[in-house]
């Protein structure tokens, strides 16, 4: 069984996100071929290109961290109508400078929660064209806007309702399925 490390991003700094308890049920109900870790987002100073040069060791561990997964999961909330400034500060860091993105060729998806109706539909499309820029292959199906209600996903990540819990066990089995075909077809960014 070949394994394949995926990091995910949660696009929320709140410490009682429930972007990250959607991440944590994610990880629960992946396929065991997928292991899942958050690489953490939140000691990221701005970017700026005056740091192209030299990195800030935050920014060097993050962009590793990057690199070494073999896909990468984007778990986001949505901040009037887009993603959250946190998460595309992130996105600047890892892309930087110039020939250096270390998101080039790696497989990811976008998935996130909120309270509305429309879950994060139009951050989702916003981060979207933001990871095409990337290089970076995005699933396109399965979409998944989750409505976050009370009582959905516990803070250990568990899914208080069956058909929501079956829904995210077949998402990360497409997600699964998409990072195997990417990686046999597209060699990793040298």
């Amino acid at each position: 069984m070949t394994t394949y490390k995926v990091g995910y991003l949660v696009g929320s700094l709140a410490k009682a996100s429930i972007n990250r308890k959607l991440a944590k049920a994610l990880a629960k109900l992946a396929p065991p071929e997928l292991q899942l870790h958050e690489i953490s987002i939140g000691d990221l100073p701005l970017y700026s290109y005056d740091y192209d040069a030299d990195f800030p060791e935050a920014a060097n561990r993050f962009k590793q961290a990057i690199a070494d997964v073999d896909a990468v999961l984007f778990v986001t909330p949505e901040y009037n109508r887009s993603i959250p400034g946190a998460l595309k500060n992130a996105i600047d860091w890892a892309s930087r400078p110039y020939g250096h993105n270390s998101f080039s060729r790696k497989p990811t998806g976008v998935i996130g929660t909120s309270p509305g109706a429309i879950g994060t539909a139009v951050a989702q499309q916003h981060l979207r064209s933001v990871l095409c820029f990337c290089n970076s292959p995005l699933m396109n199906t399965l979409e998944a806007y989750i409505q976050f209600t009370p009582g959905l996903i516990d803070d250990e990540g568990n899914v208080g309702n069956e058909g929501t819990a079956g829904f995210l066990r077949k998402y990360m089995q497409e997600f699964h399925g998409f990072v195997v075909r990417v990686t046999t077809v597209l060699p990793r960014a040298g």
